[in-house]
């Protein structure tokens, strides 16, 4: 395997490597939220719905420029992301059925616009369909500049409105009794964890990308229970793990780098089920064991002390 110095001398792959570290850290951040408003499925359905976007924005322009695709799987990502709103709002489905019917449907779509593309007259087809799975290896210059100004922005936002997005994600209620725009706020959240799964599907593909949203936000809950404390550990585990799969994948032949780096936020998440300080199953392990040595300890005294009032007696 090649080491780490060997990888980054390759300018092609200091590309790569700083554009998965950016896009770890963009959605270990927006997954957070997500995680805690109980909207983990949101993310899946978000990159499903991009399929189309991309694939509408190609057949409009006849180019695959990742900026006009990015940009007809953001709009498609908005148009999924209302849709949702209006089923649970004008309907008595639940928000975990309306997602379920946006994502099938919409990637049901996505899947028939690349079947006819790639079926069609059009002279660029070849390799639109990695944007299933991802195609890291093709990122450049330009696209680590877009990451790196997504980025920024998406950390930017989140700062600056952090106490109004903490008290949305617990609270809703009380944030609008404060006198906060709930509603505003959760559309721009929503709008953010859009760009992020966005940002993300060029690189891990519109069908994991979910998992490098998710993932790093459940692991950093195993080692905290403030949020400022999760979402800063939630973005370094995002960036360790596309730091990690770039590295592994580009020490082994014919390996994906974005599987990969799901593979190494996954590898995150079992450390910190093992090892969290507080829910960890090691760490509630030891304290059943602590808790039974005191039962018993405790059991002990009382028996002797049982006795010692029979013996005076």
């Amino acid at each position: 395997m090649k080491n780490f110095g060997e990888m980054l001398v390759d300018p092609n792959m200091q590309w790569i490597f700083i554009g998965c570290i950016l896009l770890g850290l963009s959605s270990g951040v927006m997954g957070s939220f997500a995680y805690l408003r109980k909207q983990s499925l949101v993310g899946d359905t978000l990159a499903h719905a991009a399929l189309p976007g991309i694939c509408i924005a190609f057949m409009l322009t006849g180019v695959k420029s990742i900026g006009v695709l990015l940009v007809g799987a953001s709009i498609a990502g908005i148009i999924a992301t209302f849709g949702i709103e209006v089923i649970t709002r004008h309907s008595r489905l639940k928000q975990d059925a309306a997602l379920g019917i946006v994502l099938s449907s919409f990637f049901g779509l996505g899947i028939v616009l690349l079947t006819f593309i790639q079926h069609g007259d059009y002279g660029n087809q070849a390799g639109l369909d990695k944007f299933l799975f991802g195609q890291a290896a093709a990122m450049v210059g330009s696209d680590v500049v877009t990451m790196s100004v997504i980025c920024i922005s998406l950390m930017t936002v989140c700062m600056l409105l952090f106490k109004q997005f903490k008290l949305i994600s617990f609270d809703p209620g009380f944030a609008r009794g404060l006198g906060y725009p709930v509603t505003f706020l959760e559309q721009l959240l929503m709008l953010l964890i859009v760009v992020a799964v966005v940002a993300g599907v060029q690189a891990v593909g519109v069908v994991l990308v979910a998992a490098l949203l998710i993932t790093p936000a459940v692991s950093a809950r195993y080692w905290t229970n403030r949020l400022s404390t999760m979402v800063v550990l939630s973005g370094v585990f995002g960036g360790l793990s596309g730091a990690l799969g770039t590295w592994v994948s580009s020490s082994v032949s014919n390996l994906p780098t974005g599987p990969v780096t799901v593979l190494a936020a996954t590898t995150f998440f079992c450390i910190s089920v093992l090892f969290g300080p507080q829910r960890g199953l090691i760490a509630m392990r030891l304290l059943r064991l602590s808790a039974r040595r005191q039962f018993m300890q405790d059991k002990d005294v009382h028996r002797t002390e049982r006795v010692k009032g029979e013996t005076a007696l």
